[in-house]
């Protein structure tokens, strides 16, 4: 596998054995290396096409040494359909040496420095759509509370709007937002069965963190450390399937 191969899908925890991209170098930090190893491909919904589209790197693809075992790698990609362009940002990491032969990596961060025509999720959910790309650039930018005030957003939208059509009746405050939200969210879960499998075996205990993460001022630095499990375990685009 190459390197591209990896930083062409979604990043992951377990490290991935890749072939050999920096034998030779000397790994100083800072150091400057051209990489030759294939063009990444990414989706983004491009609003030039008003469609979901292949991104693809163009030019030489630069890695910077962090240390020895990490480096990042910055690329412009550029729409496969009509040329618009966007960013991204790669710091990846080794579990062994990364100038080695056969250097085992994983992506530790994925940031993106999306144009104005480029979107992660376009208009595919509605008006989700907005807040799950403000809560991934929020990550991406290192706004892990933001991020984290997002993704319950996206979580007590989805539930009210599944009661509403399914006219499940529940208290409110005034302005609407439930009394009861846990209670609402089984109630709900239980006539349309939005939650993931894997979700419901923990007893619900990753909405009762996120909840806690909101209300008991939640500061960047947990935000960014909690954001990926929360994303990953709930996945609110799989939630949003469930009720279209």
């Amino acid at each position: 596998m190459r390197l591209s191969d990896v930083l062409s899908k979604p990043p992951k925890r377990e490290y991935i054995q890749v072939d050999g991209f920096l034998k030779g170098k000397k790994g100083n930090i800072g150091q400057q290396v051209d990489l030759t190893v294939g063009n990444i491909a990414l989706n983004y919904f491009c609003s030039e096409c008003d469609d979901l589209r292949t991104y693809y790197s163009k030019g030489k693809l630069t890695a910077v040494f962090v240390d020895k075992d990490t480096i990042s790698i910055d690329a412009a990609l550029e729409c496969g359909s009509c040329k618009n362009c966007t960013q991204v940002w790669f710091l990846v990491h080794s579990e062994n040496d990364i100038t080695s032969v056969a250097p085992k990596i994983r992506i530790l961060k994925l940031g993106r420095h999306l144009s104005e025509k480029v979107a992660i999720y376009g208009t595919k959910y509605g008006e989700y759509s907005t807040l799950l790309d403000k809560a991934e650039l929020a990550y991406n930018n290192n706004l892990g509370a933001g991020a984290i005030i997002y993704l319950r957003k996206i979580y007590e939208k989805i539930t009210i709007c599944t009661a509403q059509q399914m006219n499940i009746q529940y208290q409110q405050y005034e302005g609407g937002n439930p009394k009861n939200f846990r209670e609402l969210l089984e109630e709900v879960d239980k006539q349309c069965s939005i939650i993931p499998f894997e979700f419901k075996k923990n007893g619900y205990k990753l909405f009762r963190e996120l909840s806690g993460l909101v209300h008991g001022n939640c500061d960047e630095g947990l935000g960014l450390l909690k954001y990926e499990a929360l994303n990953e375990n709930t996945n609110p685009p799989a939630m949003l399937g469930r009720i279209e």
